[in-house]
């Protein structure tokens, strides 16, 4: 190809998608691969080289941080402002839209866009209009519920309940849109379904978007749902110049609705669609995208990349074994600590991934110690989380009732019917008095006449009750059953639901829960007090200056990374149950969606990358805190690695004997490239008809008569759902008063409920 300024240091598959030709483009872009690079020089080549109209393109992508840049990029290519340019977020684009259009949708221009905490308030005001009961039916349980049906663009009328739940959130559907409606409001899914429903609808509409933006373009495709995916067409029908780039094996956001069947569909939709892969990767070394291929080609419905480097073979990857997740913490700043000086790197240039929040207590902890700055991102401090706050106030509280901080605080939290009334009076009599809080409850719990209504009496006396019989179990050092108690007697996991927005944060919620337990466990081993915990805890706790100093090692779940990259990389928990995460057990898809997001973390690393699991760890408490290798582990070549400890290589063998049973001789395209020491050429026209053979599904362990989703009761965790069967008869259960647990099938006392 001709010299060309926008074209100039691209690769050949790099300038094919920037000076690609009119219809349909998907541009499958490997980590590292310059994508965005492709993405702005494309606008720019539409308009320098076609002669388009800037205000006849439109991009789209998923944050206005990425809008923002975006634009400033093609402006600084084309050295000029383009005020007319639409590049923006789906839902400000819609926004925008939908202002001028307001009356054709149905509502007056000067409508509200209610957020989520305006969307709540709405829920629960249509909960209780409708007499349904709010802690029974959640109503941040409800909205997600209908919040996933618009994005599968399923109206009130059409919406199919499969269970009573399913019939309480039709009914709720359709008031609450009903209640929109007459508060001349939409919420953030609305914004984007009223649009595709108005372009469906009007005909003139549809004509008029369409000859006003001649080309459409869509960054991060994999993420789209299938409202957005609609709107895409919609947009750029009849023409049909839609430029989509994305990666199906970067999808790692179900949960919010993301569908990376979009990337598969695309070619679909459009018969003799241009595809374009982009393979070579700028960010890491060879060995590090080899052991990331490792990782995903394990998944199916997908295109097969070969993505390669010119950066050379780079370092093995490290694999180690920690006995738990201190000693992993420790062992990550041994090493951090040893690269700094022999390679001057900053504590900036180091990242710390794991797969929940509740994992970064561990290496907060060892890094206050050590007084190593870090900084973490995309969540809160553990010691600064809501849950952790109130139930290490309850433990403040059982070692010290004057406490009054911690009373305030939890007197009411879960709900027990004491209300700010009830409080006040409470304080005003104490100080009035000159009582501590202790000496309060004390003439409660012994009934003693006291200045309160006989109703807040009799619930300040019930928490007397239980806060002395916690005192005594601290006292004899079982710190286990009194956390249990804790959270049992105050129903604290179903609490977890009222205050969380989606159930998935909750789930974190009761992992951070399931954490600081694991915490008590260790205390207990170690004979320690009460007292001399709190004071350890009290000490780590203390972080807010640390997590100002702007050269600082990364802590970050691995969602949170999705877009960064660092010269050296830790993956910590890798873990059965952690990474791939219990969650995923009872989801169609998510072994899959697990495996695409470990796929990321490995593929932020440009030098270094370490991976690591734990024998015990504390969020395992309830199995006697032993834990068991990631399966994925097993997927990674020997040679690429460096170390494969015992447990590791035990696991490594029984999946050698196992692939020996199947009918898979030939080895991958990975294997035969890692035996020739080559990278396969790229063939995208020959991928397109490859058809992944999914394998055969492990051989059952004998019948077991538990299954997913089956309710059951355990005598000492209550009742719960199964949300996975293991081999040896171990029985993964989601307790609904005690979180999740490992309970052996044959245990004395543990049955499947009727029905």
């Amino acid at each position: 190809m001709t010299y060309h300024p926008l074209t100039e240091g691209m690769n050949q598959q790099q300038q094919q998608a920037i000076t690609a030709g009119d219809g349909p483009v998907l541009v499958l872009a490997g980590p590292g691969s310059g994508k965005t690079a492709v993405l702005t020089r494309r606008i720019a080549w539409l308009i320098r080289e076609h002669r388009v109209p800037h205000h006849r393109i439109m991009a789209v992508t998923f944050t206005n941080k990425a809008a923002g840049e975006m634009r400033s990029r093609v402006e600084a290519l084309l050295g000029e402002h383009l005020r007319g340019l639409q590049v923006s977020t789906f839902h400000s684009a819609c926004a925008r839209f939908l202002r001028r259009e307001a009356e054709s949708a149905g509502y007056r221009p000067d409508y509200v866009i209610y957020d989520s905490d305006d969307q709540v308030a709405l829920i629960k005001a249509v909960v209780k209009n409708l007499g349904i009961d709010p802690k029974k039916y959640n109503p941040r349980a409800i909205l997600a519920k209908i919040s996933g049906a618009k994005n599968e663009m399923i109206l009130p009328a059409a919406f199919r309940s499969g269970d009573y739940f399913g019939e309480i959130v039709k009914r709720v559907y359709a008031a609450y849109q009903a209640a929109l409606r007459e508060a001349n409001a939409m919420d953030f899914d609305d914004l984007l379904l009223n649009m595709v429903l108005l372009l469906r609808g009007n005909d003139h509409l549809r004509r008029a978007y369409s000859e006003r933006f001649a080309y459409v373009l869509v960054d991060e495709f994999q993420d789209t749902n299938q409202v957005q995916y609609e709107l895409v067409k919609l947009l750029a029908a009849p023409q049909n110049n839609v430029f989509v780039v994305g990666d199906e094996d970067q999808a790692i956001y179900a949960f919010r609705g993301a569908d990376y069947r979009n990337v598969l569909r695309f070619q679909n939709s459009y018969d003799g669609a241009a595809v374009i892969l982009l393979e070579q990767n700028y960010r890491s070394t060879q060995n590090i995208l080899d052991v990331a291929r490792a990782v995903i080609d394990r998944n199916r419905n997908r295109t097969p990349k070969a993505l390669h480097t010119d950066l050379g073979s780079g370092d093995t990857v490290s694999v180690f074994e920690a006995y738990d997740e201190r000693y992993e913490a420790e062992s990550v700043l041994e090493q951090i600590h040893r690269l700094r000086a022999q390679r001057e790197l900053d504590y900036k240039d180091f990242a710390v991934m794991y797969r929940t929040n509740a994992q970064s207590r561990a290496m907060e902890q060892a890094f206050v110690n050590a007084t190593v700055p870090y900084v973490l991102i995309g969540g809160v401090g553990f010691y600064k989380r809501r849950e952790v706050k109130d139930l290490l106030a309850y433990l403040r509280l059982i070692h010290n009732p004057d406490d009054r901080v911690s009373f305030e605080r939890i007197i009411n939290v879960p709900a027990r019917g004491i209300g700010k009334k009830s409080q006040e009076a409470f304080i005003n009599w104490v100080t009035r008095e000159g009582l501590t809080i202790s000496d309060a409850l004390n003439r409660l719990f012994y009934d003693d006449p006291v200045p309160l209504s006989t109703a807040a009496k009799k619930k300040f006396a019930r928490f007397a009750e239980m806060l002395t019989q916690w005192q005594e179990l601290a006292k004899r050092g079982d710190l286990l059953t009194m956390f249990d108690k804790i959270t049992a007697q105050t129903r604290y996991y179903l609490y977890l639901d009222d205050i969380s927005k989606l159930p998935e944060e909750a789930a974190d919620r009761a992992d951070n829960v399931q954490e600081l337990r694991g915490l008590l466990q260790y205390a207990l081993e170690d004979e320690q007090p009460l007292h001399e915990f709190l004071a350890e805890q009290s000490l780590v706790a203390d972080v807010d200056s640390l997590n100002d100093d702007t050269d600082a090692v990364t802590l970050m779940t691995l969602h949170a990374a999705k877009g960064l990259e660092f010269p050296v990389v830790f993956i910590t928990g890798l873990e059965t149950g952690i990474l791939p995460h219990y969650r995923s057990l009872e989801e169609i898809g998510g072994i899959e969606e697990e495996r695409r997001l470990f796929y990321v973390g490995v593929t932020r690393a440009k030098d270094t990358l370490y991976l690591s699991y734990a024998f015990r760890r504390a969020l395992y408490n309830g199995a006697g805190g032993l834990s068991s290798p990631s399966e994925f582990l097993a997927d990674l070549p020997p040679r690429l690695l460096d170390g494969s400890p015992i447990t590791l290589a035990s696991l490594r063998r029984a999946q050698s004997m196992e692939a020996q049973t199947q009918w898979s001789s030939a080895p991958s395209r990975l294997e035969r490239d890692l035996r020739s020491n080559t990278v396969s050429s790229a063939n995208s026209e020959l991928r397109k008809k490859i058809i992944p053979f999914p394998g055969f599904a492990k051989p059952a362990a004998g019948k077991s008569e538990f299954k997913v989703n089956m309710r059951v009761t355990h005598p000492q965790f209550g009742v719960g759902k199964v949300i996975g069967v293991e081999d040896g008869g171990i029985v993964s259960v989601l307790f609904d008063e005690h979180g999740p647990k490992k309970v052996l099938a044959d245990a004395e006392g543990f049955k499947a409920l009727d029905g």
